[in-house]
Formats: structure tokens, sequence, C-alpha cells
């Protein structure tokens, strides 16, 4: 039996493997105006508005009708079906496709427990295991083992998204956003933390490869992506930059792409971000 890969639209993947998913898109508002996330709205029109507006945007999630109508297509197409959604922590699309998936078989619905690159990684490892040969079942059985050993870093520019958000308090929000303050954050099982703060990009980047090497190092034979929010990749290069001898002689290219509009709506602009399994 075939099996088809179902993702929400916050998983932020290389265009390889987002050319493979089926994405149930979430909704993003400025104000009165909604956008279907990755469809109505892209990347750079997103952070443009985001940028000029004074309106911090809001994100609804995917809604279980939105699943079902991909669930429906996968069996009648035959497949089963392996559904992969940001974590339930942040948001309820995890929720929205246990709910669908409840009239269907042979579909399981794995709780990424991460967000964008972290959600992408484990959605590139689904393929991996996919084209091994591994059944819906298994697939899952495996993620959610795998998914354990994610780890997600960040360099945020301002905290004020998140706090505006709600997704962090006014008092840890006040003390990044003092003396040109970079946040470090880490993402562990659905949830936000505060690693550490620096002053200036220089010295956050510093701060970012000692998380890494905390986390006991990078398995690299898994995925492995890098990302950022805003219009311009230059402090991603930076980083990537600063970091070399991580790279060099382990991967062949170090890949990265844009932070989606969801998430995005919570970073702000000026992110880095790196995803990867550790060992």
């Amino acid at each position: 039996m075939k099996t088809r890969i179902i993702v929400d639209s916050t998983a932020d993947m290389i265009p390889e493997i987002k050319a493979r998913v089926y994405t149930v898109p979430l909704t993003v508002h400025f104000g009165r105006e909604e956008y279907i996330d990755g469809v109505t709205i892209d990347h750079k029109t997103f952070y443009e508005k985001l940028i000029e507006s004074d309106v911090l945007p809001t994100t609804s999630q995917a809604t279980p009708s939105a699943f079902a109508q991909e669930l429906e297509k996968a069996k009648q197409a035959g497949e089963a079906a392996v559904i992969i959604t940001l974590a339930s922590k942040f948001s309820g699309t995890y929720q929205s496709a246990v709910i669908a998936a409840a009239d269907y078989e042979n579909v399981y619905v794995v709780d990424g427990a991460s967000a964008a690159m972290g959600t992408g990684i484990l959605v590139e490892l689904a393929f991996r295991l996919l084209d091994g040969g591994m059944s819906a079942k298994e697939i899952a059985e495996t993620l959610e083992t795998e998914k354990e050993k994610i780890v997600v870093v960040a360099l945020v520019d301002t905290l004020e998204y998140l706090k505006r958000g709600g997704r962090i308090s006014k008092t840890a929000a006040f003390a990044g956003g003092i003396l040109n303050i970079k946040p470090v954050l880490s993402v562990i099982d659905g949830e936000i933390h505060l690693l550490g703060k620096a002053r200036g990009s220089k010295m956050g980047n510093n701060l970012l490869i000692q998380e890494i090497d905390k986390a006991g190092g990078i398995d690299f034979s898994r995925p492995i992506l890098l990302g950022y929010s805003g219009i311009s990749d230059a402090l991603l290069q930076k980083y990537i930059t600063d970091s070399r001898y991580i790279w060099e002689g382990n991967v062949p290219e170090v890949r990265y792409t844009t932070v989606g509009s969801v998430i995005g709506t919570h970073a702000g602009p000026g992110a880095v971000v790196v995803a990867f399994f550790k060992k």
C-alpha cells in the first residue's frame, strides 16, 4: 500500500521535500484581511506586511475539514497516510488532524513536538523511511522515537513578537529588549525556552554554536536544516560563516530556507534558526 505524507503549512522544508508533501494550510490575519498560509500569501509578501503593519497578525489553526479533504484524496487513491503537525502545545492543528483521522483507516497522526525547520527535518526523515520501504505504521512509530532527538535553537532579533503573541512573559521580553540583547531560544517538547542572551549578533552566533555543543553535537546522518525570518538572509549567512568549522567536511552544503508566515508571526524578522537531530 502506498503512503502519502501530509503536513501543515508551518513545516519549513527544502523545495525537493516540499514538492512531495500534501500541505494543509493555516490562516494568517492582518486585521480584517485573511490570508491562507503559502497559498494566498508568500513569505516575502508576509514579511513586507509584518514590517510595515502597525497591527500584529494573528494566526488560526488548520481545521479538521481541511485535513479530511486531504485524507479523502488519499482514500480515493488507495493510499495510507502519515500526518505530521507542529507541536500540539503551540496550536490546535494536531487535534484537528486527530479528529479528521478518526473517520479513516490506515492514517497515523504524529505530533511533531516542534515547528518550522524542526518539523521540516522530521518530514524529511519520514521520506527517507518511506523510500527505504517502511509502511505508514512503521514510519509513524519511528518518528515518535526520533522526534525526541530533534533540537531547534534560534537567535531572534527581539522577543517583542513572542510577547505580543502571548508566547512568553512580558518580563522575559523586557530582559531581551535592552542594550541590543539578542535572545537565544530553543524549542523543547513543544515549549519555548530562553537559553541565554548575547549583546550583538556575533556573540549571539557564538551562543548558538555553544548550544549545539551542549546538545551533544549533530547527527550528520540525519537531516539538518537552517532558516531565517524576514526578507534578507544576511544574518543567516553571517552565522554560517561564523560556524563554518561545524559544517565543513560534515555536509556537502549548508541547506537553509525561510521561516514561514505563521511561525514568522511569533518570531518576527531577523531570526536565525538551526534544526538538527542530536547524537
